[in-house]
């Protein structure tokens, strides 16, 4: 009733025949945590920059370590001077940038960077409250 098909079928899948290299999701969750820990690194050396502390330099040590080890022993790229900002501002920006690890981190039941990232949250978070406490202060005092 119906004609055999005589030629190969222009729909057929290509599997083996793929043009670009395809990555794993774990592959993918590790990029997306390292790119995450490496951004809040950044932030926590413009912090260190403006106020140093002992806190901000062994959370910076951390950072890069785990950057290190999600990216296969590349060490991250780290800005060695920096311009005058707010420092609140870095701070809400850590504290977001924490968060973004800390779910990457929890989706890949990475335990050491999802801890690292807490702990990291509970920093910023603990320096806005300062910070805002502060400027408190000074507002009603003027």
């Amino acid at each position: 009733m119906y004609e055999p098909i005589r030629t190969k079928s222009v729909h057929s899948t290509m599997a083996g025949t793929c043009d670009f290299p395809h990555r794993t999701r774990e592959e993918e969750l590790d990029i997306q945590l390292a790119s995450h820990l490496a951004a809040l690194l950044a932030v926590t050396d413009d912090l260190h920059a403006q106020a140093p502390s002992t806190d901000l330099d062994a959370a910076a040590e951390r950072l890069a370590r785990q950057v290190a080890r999600l990216r296969g022993g590349r060490p991250p790229a780290r800005a060695t001077t920096t311009g005058p900002t707010r420092t609140a501002a870095l701070h809400r920006r850590a504290h977001a940038l924490a968060g973004r690890a800390l779910v990457v981190a929890a989706s890949r039941a990475d335990t050491a960077a999802a801890i690292l990232a807490a702990e990291r949250m509970d920093a910023h978070a603990a320096a806005l409250a300062t910070d805002t406490s502060a400027t408190g202060t000074l507002a009603a005092t003027a």
